[in-house]
């Protein structure tokens, strides 16, 4: 059997599932029932500083994005961090690791830019027996307006600045989790390494509306009247951190330091492309509050069978190993071709791959009169549209041909054109290609 604990910067936990930080992770009672479920760790919900209590909208927090078939795709969340008191947050986060010694618990922590303010919060909340801190500056609403949050994560400077104060403060890890709201993902990943984190964790929410409501014309969720941006996350985030987690995992300033992965995880398999691309485990959030707590069952059975089934014996075994196979665009092998192949018994002659392909592709397409589809190979581009807009798995393939090959329906060499593409002077890439 696969082995799935991890022992990610010092923290083990069962499996490399963990709850983020946000509103299932905002309680004793939560956190239990996670844990009963079957998840490795939690990201408690953020603390804050004592003074002031925290004050979230009596109303809609969450817009939603959803699928033809209802299928929820992203949350739209304006809720702020835990409004609930710092002690007894503490206090449940005692009893809770007290009772679950071999589970994770990690607390997030946002506190104003002040270094007292850091250094007085992270040894009082390391009392509790958590295993370390995410520090949170990612959260793009509500609290980046109060000058925390994504307003510390946009400037490189203060990233480093608040974790150099923290690593001072504690002996536990320091995970920095990130905001994907901004440029270029490397220069908070590259401060947080040079103010001394053991890991980052992203992405955090990205700033958005999800939808407008035309009859009181004004942003969803609506308060009384009114709207504002929250932070996004769900599946439709997933490929945007994806994106982000393989530029941290291959960049030279950063590569080698430890991540975890969020954004979009929903099954198995998801996390086993952040795994591959770089991660050490993964936090969830939107599934779990689409499906509940015991999804993390699917995703524990489902990952084990697929490592038994390729022969992977740890999740370590897995870390970046897709890794090496991302690269520039300019690096690319354009010898490569392919093309598109319909299975006619598969077809279920609905057009969608003619009509895509006809009327904003390459005319690669042909439709009969009895509605057969076939390609042209001599037109084909090897885009893969007419993969992705067909309703019907596999019916739509496409076969790599080798440089040069003749296709016997036409007697056309389909890719001499191609064979010699990284030597033509009008591809920019030509020298690197080659």
């Amino acid at each position: 059997m696969a082995d799935l604990t991890t022992n990610f910067v010092g923290i083990k936990s069962p499996n490399p599932f963990w709850l983020a930080s946000a509103p299932p992770t905002d309680k004793e009672y939560n956190v239990r029932r996670a844990f009963e479920a079957g998840w490795g760790g939690v990201v408690w919900k953020t603390l804050g500083a004592e003074g002031p209590p925290v004050v979230n909208v009596n109303g809609p927090r969450y817009g939603a994005v959803w699928g033809a078939d209802r299928r929820l795709l992203g949350l739209n969340n304006i809720e702020l961090i835990t409004d609930r008191p710092l002690s007894v947050n503490l206090e449940e986060m005692t009893r809770v690791k007290k009772d679950y010694p071999d589970r994770a618990l990690i607390a997030s922590v946002m506190v104003p830019c002040e270094e007292d303010a850091w250094k007085e919060i992270i040894p009082r909340i390391a009392e509790t027996g958590c295993d370390g801190f995410e520090l949170n500056f990612g959260c793009p609403h509500g609290m980046a307006e109060r000058g925390m949050g994504s307003a510390v994560g946009q400037v490189p400077e203060y990233i480093e600045m608040v974790t150099r104060w923290c690593k001072e403060a504690t002996d536990l890890p320091v995970i920095v989790k990130l905001t994907p709201n901004i440029t270029n993902i490397l220069n908070p990943a590259q401060a947080a390494k040079d103010g001394g984190a053991d890991a980052v964790s992203l992405i955090n929410t990205i700033n958005s509306i999800t939808s407008v409501n035309l009859d009181s014309m004004s942003p969803e969720p609506m308060i009384d009247g009114k709207g504002t941006h929250g932070g996004y996350c769900g599946p439709a985030v997933k490929p945007i951190a994806l994106n982000m987690v393989a530029e941290i995992a291959r960049s030279s300033g950063t590569r080698g330091m430890p991540i975890s992965g969020i954004g979009g995880v929903t099954t198995w398999r998801d996390a086993a492309e952040f795994i591959a691309l770089g991660a050490g485990n993964v936090q969830v959030c939107t599934a779990a509050m689409t499906y509940g707590f015991k999804v993390v069952q699917e995703m524990i059975s489902g990952l084990s069978q697929w490592m038994d089934e390729n022969g992977h014996t740890s999740v370590e075994s897995i870390v970046g190993r897709a890794v090496p196979n991302v690269t520039d665009w300019q690096y690319l092998n354009l010898n490569h071709v392919t093309k598109a192949r319909i299975s006619q018994d598969d077809c279920i002659k609905c057009g969608r791959c003619f009509a895509a392909c006809e009327d904003t592709s390459h005319q690669a397409i042909t439709m009969s009169e009895d509605r057969v589809f076939e390609v042209q190979d001599d037109e084909c581009v090897a885009c893969n549209l007419c993969v992705n807009v067909c309703p019907v798995e596999n019916c739509i393939t496409m076969e790599t041909l080798p440089a040069g090959m003749v296709d016997e329906r036409t007697g056309k060499t389909v890719s001499d054109d191609y064979a010699n593409w990284t030597t033509h002077p009008n591809n920019p890439g030509a020298t690197a290609a080659e």
